[in-house]
């Protein structure tokens, strides 16, 4: 690594992520969704997400997402492409995107040299991402790129989201721990969505996480009362900083220069977003 320490955890952080899983609690994404005939919720997110790959199954989402519950995947695939067509659905989430983005940034800032700049940069670190044992990142580098600045921006921040996401299941299978421990013990960081959502969008019943923690306490992940131990915390930690490693190709190509630029304009952008309402009060948390 020739960046400096967790740069490009920072931006991805706090400006790629962000910025890219704006479509996922937007009423753009909802409405669109609704205008091909799919309106359930679960139903919405398990399409929009999956459709670059094709008319997948349950096996192969369950196997990509990770940490949702396959017999919720099972419920709503294949059976959604029999109402609307990935590409239909592919189409659908480009266009909730522009909504989401015009909506949440306004017309000056969509019109902006900065965001134009953005776009360019955010584009350039994907030249140097990699397809082999990534998936979803692979699916969605097919798709063609946007002409919009906007939309340029929001395509590159779903390439590296995804391609981080691969790299992160690599790093959950090496640390053991399974769809659920990931999910409860990033919880208990007080970064990861509460048990609400995790429910909610996941499909996981309270027993469920209950029997999840119960695990990483036995091996010492989590004490008593829910929280990290300090090796539950350094396991944590070491998750993150191979997710790095192996996350690490697309900004080495952008440079740091760059990297520091995409963080200050991106996390000026989503800081914009939040205020506008981008995301729901009480996702993140321990409870």
């Amino acid at each position: 690594m020739t960046l400096p320490p967790l740069a490009a955890r920072h931006c991805w952080h706090a400006a790629i992520n962000p910025l890219h899983s704006t479509v996922y609690f937007s009423p753009d994404t909802t409405k669109e969704f609704a205008g091909l005939g799919i309106t359930d919720p679960v139903a919405v997110n398990l399409a929009h997400r999956s459709a670059a790959m094709g008319a997948v199954g349950a096996g192969t989402v369950t196997a990509t997402f990770y940490n949702y519950r396959h017999d919720l995947v099972a419920r709503h695939l294949p059976a959604v492409w029999d109402t609307a067509t990935p590409e239909q659905a592919v189409a659908a989430r480009l266009r909730a995107a522009d909504a989401t983005l015009r909506r949440l940034l306004g017309t000056e800032t969509i019109e902006s040299p900065e965001l134009a700049e953005a776009a360019d940069l955010a584009i350039r670190a994907t030249e140097g991402c990699t397809r082999h044992a990534r998936p979803l990142y692979a699916a969605h580098a097919d798709l063609p790129v946007p002409e919009e600045p906007h939309l340029r921006l929001w395509h590159a921040t779903t390439l590296l989201r995804e391609h981080r996401g691969d790299g992160h299941l690599a790093a959950l299978l090496i640390a053991g721990l399974d769809p659920l421990e990931a999910l409860v013990s990033h919880t208990a960081t007080g970064k990861g969505m509460t048990p609400k959502w995790l429910k909610a969008i996941r499909g996981w019943e309270q027993s469920d996480l209950d029997a999840a923690a119960a695990r990483l306490r036995e091996r010492g992940v989590l004490d008593a009362d829910g929280e990290l131990t300090e090796e539950g915390a350094a396991l944590r930690e070491r998750l993150e900083t191979e997710t790095d490693r192996l996350d690490a190709a697309p900004y080495e190509h952008l440079g740091a220069a760059g990297l520091a630029r995409l963080a200050e304009l991106g996390g000026g952008f989503v800081a914009k977003a939040v205020m506008a309402g981008a995301f729901p009060a009480g996702l993140r948390g321990k409870a």
